[in-house]
């Protein structure tokens, strides 16, 4: 049977943990500030008794302050707290890109090398926050650009001061104008398609989780009818031996048919436990024809209005073939065959085929098809293929094609009168998960 890795586990929970709401962990933004007040610390230092360049020591060294003392009272009050919200983080941000500005203020403006790092707010913002919390600091770090190209000390150096034409210094302001509003926006796109794929991941591992969890309990209970089976029997005997030799005036006449019915009611319980084939996972039901493969996936996604009708063409070559069962294949699709009947106005088609390398499953409807635009995009989360009413994420595919790949299946979406979808396996892939699945 195809079952999920524990890395894929600890892959998905270590993105989500990224991720999860907007937040960061508070400790690694105070280690990135006192990194930034350390390279601030250096940098003024370098300057001043390196290289002997007059600069205004004790404002530098207040601006560099402010960022010290403002991380000192985040540690401390952040003590117990692992994550901080969207405000804060957007907030602290904030704070840094002014704290920054005033330094680069009293070293030069514009033409202090160091003015790049003006940037550096907005690209973390992209990274962990939403697009408004992004915007907002991209406006404050180009209008904190733009009053550093008007208003700022001489730029520390030796000898007389540099000065810099209106020309160059217009194209400063629109290079660092153009860098933080791309790069922001190049790294927000860029996180924002990371997230929605990791959330994606998670629905597709809740989904085959809850498949899972509806397997075992199947087995459970196949189990639990074969454990009972002995001792109900035993019980029906001695309820009908009990009712032979009770008189039926008796006082507890009425408790023993009582008795009698209940042990008949517990028996049919427990003969459809024991009939149904998604029972267990495993064992006879291990694997699974074809067709009654289809039919199951099909059954739990059964419509009034639509006509669904499973076929195996007549061009099949050999003997029908066994596919084996399990959450993944049923999962994956179960979700092909409930898209295809939202999306038909009256019929679905389930179209079985095969022959002695390849099998396959094409699944149509009289539908309005696949829109052309995003035929190219079809798997990807979060892109809602067809034109409907209602809503809808787009995950469903997603998830079907993830499940279904698991188990070595191609898929091809088109159009024909109506969307097509054709899965299909190679008997080779097929064979080889059997022999694993019999090594485990």
């Amino acid at each position: 049977m195809f079952r999920r890795t524990k890395e894929s586990d600890e892959s998905t929970r270590t993105g989500l943990s990224v991720i999860q709401g907007g937040q960061v962990h508070l400790r690694t933004l105070i280690l990135l500030r006192w990194v930034a007040a350390a390279g601030q610390t250096a940098t003024v230092l370098l300057v001043f008794f390196g290289l002997g360049f007059e600069l205004p020591l004790i404002p530098c060294f207040g601006a560099i302050f402010g960022l010290v003392s403002s991380n000192l009272v985040l540690a401390s009050r952040g003590r117990g707290r692992r994550r901080l919200t969207e405000r804060e983080v957007f907030l602290l941000l904030g704070f840094d890109v002014l704290q920054l500005s005033v330094l680069l203020f009293l070293t030069g403006g514009l033409a202090n090398p160091f003015v790049i790092l003006i940037i550096a707010p907005a690209m973390v913002s992209a990274t962990i926050l939403s697009r408004g919390a992004t915007i907002g600091l991209i406006v404050l770090a180009v209008v904190c650009i733009s009053l550093l190209g008007q208003h700022h000390l001489p730029l520390p150096w030796s000898g007389s001061p540099i000065e810099l034409q209106p020309t160059y210094r217009l194209a400063i302001w629109t290079a660092l104008a153009v860098a933080v509003v791309f790069i922001a926006t190049y790294v927000w796109s860029v996180s924002e398609e990371a997230r929605r794929m990791w959330e994606a991941l998670a629905a597709t591992q809740t989904s085959l989780a809850r498949e899972q969890r509806v397997s075992a309990l199947g087995g459970l209970a196949a189990a639990a009818a074969h454990e009972l089976g002995s001792p109900l029997a035993t019980i029906t005997v001695v309820a009908n031996e009990l009712s032979k030799e009770i008189p039926a005036n008796s006082p507890i006449a009425e408790d023993v048919q009582l008795l009698l019915s209940q042990s008949e009611r517990c028996r049919h319980i427990i003969t459809g436990l024991a009939q149904a084939p998604e029972a267990s996972a495993s064992g006879p039901f291990e694997r699974l024809p074809f067709s009654a493969l289809v039919e199951t996936a099909r059954a739990s996604h059964g419509s009034g209005t639509i006509d669904v009708s499973v076929n195996i063409q007549e061009n099949a070559i050999g003997e029908e073939p066994y596919l084996p069962y399990g959450p993944e294949m049923v999962h994956g699709l179960g979700n092909l065959i409930q898209n295809a009947i939202q999306f038909a106005h009256s019929k679905v088609w389930l179209d079985l085929n095969w022959d002695k390398e390849t099998v396959w499953l094409v699944v149509r409807d009289d539908g309005p098809g696949f829109r052309a635009s995003v035929l190219a995009m079809i798997g990807e989360p979060y892109i809602s293929t067809r034109s409907a009413t209602g809503e809808n994420l787009g995950l469903g595919i997603f998830i079907a094609q993830t499940l279904l790949k698991r188990t070595g299946a191609n898929l091809s979406f088109s159009n024909q009168n109506g969307g097509k979808v054709e899965i299909s396996w190679t008997r080779a892939i097929l064979f080889q998960d059997s022999m694993d699945g019999e090594k485990k």
